[in-house]
């Protein structure tokens, strides 16, 4: 018994020695891990203090830094605010200079302009008296005077202004006549046209004078049937053996002609086999038309056109004025259109349409009213034709505004071809009432003492009378009777028109 109440003791005492052991080995490895963290706190916080140090001298370093330049900016700073005020300074100095300146030459002016305003009107009132004594001594007041003056000014310009009037319009002469000389030579040798001038008979030769007969009929039946279905007037005269055929239209005319020709040669002629050769001549007259169209706008190179144009074109075939056939000047005019606006530098194809297209409205029917230019523009407006060509059209008589220089250059080419020598001829009695319309519209302007038109009204010699015309007003004379001409006259080619002015002086020595 008491030996286990030993051996419990001893264990008791064995526990609480072990518990006691423990206690105190757990307490030292507390206080040792407290001490261990104790010095790293320590030493963490002395790392920290240092870092905390290290940073607060870069602070202040750089804080020095900041100031040092801050310093100094604000150093550079004042130095330029001290340099900009003495500037400042330097310029009111300067301002206030300028202003005493200022303030001393207004007070200088202010005398003179005092002194100007005296003399001013002290000349005025000489002015004033000077005029008195002029108006006085002239016998006549301002407006009279002014009026004089005006009429010597005017009379002055007017001489310098028909001088250079005239060396200008001799400059210009002179270098358009080289240079006119020069394209339209250039032109007609290029295209070389036959100067043969076309002349249209209505002669209708018979193999024998019995066939006169035959043509008139029993009582003139065939006759009559002839004029009427054909539109013509047949002449059967003395002429041995031929008849004339007569009408104003020339493809009409044509029609006759060649069927009154077949006639002849068939031998029956009757009304019924006059209407059917009529009939089958007409058809080919058309036909002969429209070829004469499509070869002509070939052989001047013109494309494009509207067949209703060609075969309107293709009528001039038969149509001549003054002897030359209108469709062969037509080509003509179309190929010295072309040349010509290639030496100027204008549209060719433009130019090419104009001259060929420019007497269309010579092939309308003659009840049309209107002239042959308008007709021809408004047929060609018609069928879509370019409009500058239509302008060129309509334009190259001047019956309406030319519009441009291919306009120009149809009208030249056409006064060209129309004025050669031997394109065209003229009656006798035509050509003597425009040699008097020449001379009668010459003599009309005032101070025209005798006109007289020569070289086959190619120029119109005026003499005037000195003591009314002087050599200032002969040159204005001349221009305006060459515009009244160009204005109221239809001619081939141009007309020169020479003033003559001469002074005699003449004495008898006693």
């Amino acid at each position: 018994m008491i030996q286990t109440i030993v051996a419990i003791a001893i264990a008791g005492l064995t526990l609480l020695l072990g518990l006691a052991i423990g206690f105190f080995i757990s307490r030292a490895q507390t206080e040792k891990a407290q001490r261990n963290q104790r010095d790293k706190g320590e030493k963490f916080l002395q790392e920290t203090r240092e870092q905390a140090r290290t940073i607060e001298l870069q602070a202040r370093d750089n804080a020095l830094k900041i100031s040092q330049a801050a310093e100094g900016e604000i150093t550079r700073l004042r130095t330029e605010l001290n340099r900009e005020d003495e500037r400042l300074q330097k310029r009111r100095a300067e301002l206030d200079s300028r202003v005493e300146r200022l303030e001393q030459r207004e007070q200088t002016v202010n005398k003179h302009q005092s002194a100007v305003d005296r003399r001013a009107n002290e000349i005025e009132k000489l002015h004033e008296q000077e005029m008195v004594e002029l108006q006085r001594v002239a016998q006549m007041n301002v407006d009279e005077a002014r009026i004089i003056l005006l009429a010597e000014v005017e009379k002055d310009a007017r001489n310098d202004m028909a001088r250079i009037i005239r060396q200008i319009e001799s400059e210009a002469r002179e270098e358009g006549d080289k240079r006119a000389r020069k394209l339209i030579a250039d032109s007609i040798q290029r295209v070389a046209t036959d100067q043969v001038a076309e002349f249209t008979t209505s002669l209708v030769p018979l193999p024998n004078e019995e066939m006169k007969g035959r043509i008139v009929g029993r009582n003139g039946r065939n006759i009559r049937a002839f004029e009427q279905a054909a539109g013509v007037d047949v002449i059967v005269d003395d002429t041995p053996e031929a008849v004339t055929i007569s009408c104003f239209e020339p493809v009409r005319r044509e029609v006759a002609r060649r069927a009154l020709a077949r006639l002849i040669l068939d031998g029956r002629i009757h009304p019924a086999n006059i209407e059917k050769v009529l009939e089958d001549e007409q058809k080919a007259v058309d036909k002969v038309i429209v070829e004469a169209g499509e070869q002509a706008a070939f052989d001047a190179g013109v494309t494009g056109l509207h067949p209703e144009v060609l075969r309107m074109m293709g009528r001039l075939k038969f149509r001549t004025s003054y002897g030359q056939n209108q469709l062969a000047h037509a080509v003509e005019v179309a190929k010295l259109s072309g040349i010509l606006a290639a030496e100027l530098g204008a549209n060719e194809d433009v130019c090419r349409q104009g001259g060929f297209l420019h007497d269309l409205g010579k092939a309308m029917d003659h009840n049309q009213e209107g002239t042959h230019a308008l007709l021809g523009a408004e047929f060609a407006k018609r069928y879509g034709v370019n409009p500058s060509v239509v302008n060129a059209i309509a334009g190259h008589h001047h019956e309406v505004e030319q519009e441009s220089v291919e306009a120009v250059i149809t009208e030249s080419a056409d006064a060209i071809s129309g004025a050669r020598p031997g394109a065209r001829r003229e009656d006798l009695e035509a050509y003597i009432k425009r040699i008097r319309t020449l001379e009668d519209m010459a003599t009309a302007f005032k101070g025209v003492s005798q006109a007289y038109a020569i070289q086959a009204g190619r120029e119109v010699r005026i003499i005037v009378r000195p003591e009314e015309i002087d050599d200032l007003e002969a040159a204005r004379l001349a221009r305006d009777i060459a515009k009244k001409i160009e204005e109221t006259m239809q001619y081939p080619g141009q007309i020169r028109v020479t003033v003559i002015r001469e002074t005699r002086a003449t004495e008898y020595a006693k």
